[in-house]
């Protein structure tokens, strides 16, 4: 057994608040049955702490606990298997332990197991000589090891039934749908339906409002009608705060549950006291009984609910195609992280910036690449977005970042000068020591704050404007040129852009791709220079892929382009030579 393994069985056990608390009768029973059943004198249900066996009952025995140490009981919980000892001083393991010092020579141990399968000790009988034991003795052992567990089941506080809906919870839905295939057809097609009552910006802002009676009264208002719209055909489970889930009747197909679901939801007005606060949602998730695992239907059901709320519609189906890309967008951020510290599957490469009014590279952008091992290169369209709204928004700067600026000394050092570009993530310039982290890193890699430009799309410096205000103004100070990313894509205010302490503005790529016959792009391009250029910014273009593009965008006003133009994105080696090629012409 683990260390994390025995960590998680014993807070399991705390947490059922069993030890060291008064005799049970109900328990007793058990024990004495045990005790008559094998004709021995001594039976116990025996709990494993960290260091000692304790009796919650016991027959033929005084005292209350015994060392683990090599106690038979510890070893059951270890294993969490069956043990049975014929004769401890046989045994080299048990001949000198407590029990056998004390007259113990038979030892039968079956395990008390947990859903979550942690043995918390074991339902034992014990003898004074020497015994073998028979299949069917071994049988009722374990029989009445599960009767004890279901009693200490019943008496913890983790009850099947939650005091405020009175619907079973969500111990009993797992227990009964592993139920449900012994009592129904193998692969029958069933309807689970979720529902989420409030989604969790609503619940809290309410909650905050009118204290905890509100989700009291939202989820009492709601089970009441639910059962009057669907009575006996449905079986109800309440799963979390706002949240129950419904296992629909067999004959119930997917039309009309949908047609019913949504029917009961739109009808909110006559049932819920919080329709105006709230906006109740449900996902149908259809399964296969003894085919899909009962945390799964819940998995993919709730996946459901949060397709209906992204689509604004009270009920979605689930969908294997979303569940798939959810999926692989977890697996994506679960993998970056693993990438961060392999040293051998990110890269960056470089897309050269040109002045338009002497054709010179002036500078480059870098951009992230991204090759797994298995499954292959990644566009950082995909990852990206991700990463950005996790805390790994931080370290995969951090290591952008020095990457950049390690391959910028190294151009500077083979005398290549230009500003490198580097795109920055909303959540770092939350960072209070964000604009510190960069001249710290400016000054390890010897490279001066002017060489560097990171690059902020409108959206991330108005997501909080006064931390992007203090982020941006440091960095400002310290001489690192800012450029807005993007530019006419974000929810631009126009007194807020003014305001930026930037250097840059990037006209974003669809503006400028097509530009050659799309009279209304040439306008707002060039009207967007003109903008930016009366606001003290410098313009990029971005997307130039054709002479002609790279002739409007000029006459329009822009400064630099950059684009295929020019070069495609370039591995380190191949933009030294694109770059001394370049200045050579």
């Amino acid at each position: 057994m683990t260390c994390h393994t025995e960590a998680a069985r014993l807070d399991t056990l705390r947490k059922l608040d069993l030890l060291d608390t008064p005799p049970s009768e109900a328990f007793d029973r058990i024990t004495r049955m045990a005790a008559q059943v094998f004709g021995l004198p001594i039976a116990a249900v025996s709990l494993t702490d960290s260091d000692r066996q304790w009796f919650k009952s016991r027959v033929g025995i005084e005292h209350w606990t015994i060392p683990r140490l090599r106690a038979p009981c510890a070893t059951v919980a270890d294993t969490a298997g069956f043990l049975v000892i014929p004769d401890l001083l046989d045994d080299p393991h048990f001949r000198d332990s407590h029990l056998a010092r004390n007259g113990v020579r038979f030892y039968a141990g079956a395990p008390l197991t947990t859903r979550d399968g942690h043995a918390l000790g074991a339902m034992c009988v014990l003898g004074t000589t020497p015994r073998q034991i028979t299949q069917s003795e071994r049988d009722a052992l374990t029989d009445l090891a599960a009767m004890a567990m279901s009693q200490i089941e019943l008496q913890h506080a983790m009850g099947r039934i939650d005091p405020i809906s009175g619907l079973p919870n969500r111990n009993q839905y797992i227990d009964d749908m592993g139920d449900l295939e012994k009592d129904r057809p193998a692969g029958e097609a069933r309807l689970a339906v979720l529902v989420h009552l409030a989604n969790p910006e609503q619940l809290a802002n309410a909650a905050r409002v009118m204290g905890s009676s509100y989700v009291d009264r939202l989820v009492t208002e709601a089970v009441r009608s639910f059962r009057a719209e669907f009575g006996a055909a449905a079986r109800m489970y309440h799963v979390a705060a706002t949240q129950f889930i419904v296992v629909m009747a067999p004959e119930l197909s997917l039309d009309d549950c949908r047609v019913r679901i949504e029917r009961w939801l739109q009808s909110g007005d006559a049932w819920s006291t919080s329709r105006f606060v709230t906006s109740p949602a449900a996902g149908i998730a259809p399964f296969a009984v003894g085919r899909t695992d009962a945390l799964d239907v819940l998995r993919t059901a709730q996946g459901a609910v949060h397709d209906a709320y992204a689509a604004g519609a009270p009920v979605a189906v689930y969908s294997p195609a979303e569940d798939a890309a959810w999926r692989r967008r977890f697996t994506l951020l679960t993998e970056f992280g693993n990438a961060l510290a392999a040293h051998d599957q990110l890269r960056l490469v470089y897309q050269p910036r040109i002045d338009l009014a002497n054709g010179a590279c002036v500078g480059a952008e870098a951009l992230l690449r991204w090759t797994h091992p298995e499954l292959g290169g990644i566009s950082p369209g995909e990852f990206m977005p991700i990463v950005e709204q996790t805390s790994m928004a931080r370290p995969a700067t951090a290591w952008i970042v020095d990457a950049a600026l390690r391959q910028l000394r190294a151009w500077q050092d083979a005398d290549i000068a230009l500003t490198l570009s580097v795109n920055v993530a909303a959540p770092n310039l939350l960072e209070p020591d964000f604009a510190l982290q960069i001249v710290t890193r400016l000054q390890a890699h010897g490279v001066t704050p002017d060489r560097l430009e990171l690059e902020i799309t409108e959206s991330a410096a108005m997501g909080n404007q006064a931390a992007a205000d203090r982020t941006l103004a440091a960095l400002h100070a310290a001489g690192v040129r800012i450029a807005i990313d993007d530019f006419g894509t974000g929810y631009s205010s126009l007194a807020y852009l003014q305001s930026i302490p930037a250097h840059v503005v990037k006209i974003d790529q669809g503006f400028v791709r097509g530009i050659e016959a799309d009279a209304r792009k040439r306008a707002l391009v060039a009207a967007m220079a003109s903008l930016s250029h009366d606001l003290g910014y410098r313009v990029v273009a971005e997307g130039v892929e054709t002479a002609e593009a790279a002739a409007l965008v000029r006459a329009a006003g822009c400064d630099e382009a950059q684009g295929w133009l020019y070069a495609r994105a370039l591995e380190p080696a191949q933009f030294a030579l694109w770059y001394r090629e370049a200045a050579a012409h």
